[in-house]
């Protein structure tokens, strides 16, 4: 009889460093289990700030807790995920003052059980789960030219000056984004939210900011640590392998395992 899921040994393990640039580690992490409700909650995010790391702090010690206080959370797990994205946004916008002119991307999993997963995501920070080896990418790089005409329908543009990359309002690389107060006219902190079932064809998931992805591809990220059994050491061998491929900026990279 096959295995049930549940009952796959879950490690997992995360590492993070800091870029080229000038500025302080802008990222940030969670990465753990823990029991709520009689669940067995694995609660693995990455939110990757901009302009100061003072909203990506205050994801990392947020977030969860405001999904997990929702109503709903384990009955429509998908909505109650989305209003608490919503709510903490505005939490953030009504801290700006403390919390400054900054902002950051988020994408979340929530692993229930060993067997359900729900992924959301804002900004370009990116979840991918590998089955039987085969990568698959669970969440959305928001870009602002994917998002361009929701952008101008709000009255912003998009717009590669100044620099090398499109930006809303000539500014921000990401088209959703928690905080940015003075640009959030134009910008969206809605998650696009997936579900997936943990069955025993999962092997590996990993969380990672767009440090990894700008130099490597989903597909990449899953043969470079199919082989290894421990989370930790895959964590940080992402991040090795992104270095010597010339990333420079913050990369903050979390790796479950199934097995």
């Amino acid at each position: 009889m096959p295995d049930s899921p549940a009952s796959k040994r879950i490690t997992h393990g995360s590492h993070l460093v800091k870029g080229k640039s000038n500025h302080a580690m802008e990222d940030c992490l969670v990465c753990e289990f823990k029991q709520v409700n009689n669940n067995e909650l694995g609660l693995f995010a990455i939110y990757d700030g901009h302009m100061g790391h003072d909203v990506a702090n205050y994801l990392q010690t947020h977030l969860f807790n405001n999904i997990l206080k929702e109503h709903d959370v384990w009955t429509d797990t998908v909505s109650a995920t989305r209003r608490a994205y919503q709510k903490t946004d505005k939490d953030i916008l009504e801290k700006a003052f403390q919390l400054g002119k900054g902002g950051s991307t988020a994408v979340t999993a929530m692993l229930i059980n060993g067997q359900t997963l729900i992924v959301a995501n804002v900004g370009d920070s990116r979840a991918v789960i590998s089955k039987k080896g085969v990568a698959q990418q669970l969440s959305i790089d928001h870009e602002p030219n994917r998002e361009r005409e929701i952008i101008e329908s709000k009255g912003g543009f998009v717009s590669n000056i100044p620099g090398d990359v499109p930006r809303v309002d000539g500014q921000l690389a990401v088209a959703r984004a928690f905080g940015d107060k003075s640009l959030k006219r134009h910008l969206s902190s809605d998650p696009d939210v997936a579900i997936e079932l943990i069955d025993n064809d999962v092997d590996l998931i990993i969380l990672a900011s767009d440090g990894l992805w700008k130099v490597m591809s989903n597909q990449e990220a899953v043969d470079c640590i199919k082989n290894m059994k421990d989370a930790k050491a895959a964590a940080k061998h992402l991040s090795e392998v992104a270095i010597s491929r010339k990333s420079k900026d913050d990369i903050s990279c979390i790796v479950v395992k199934f097995q």
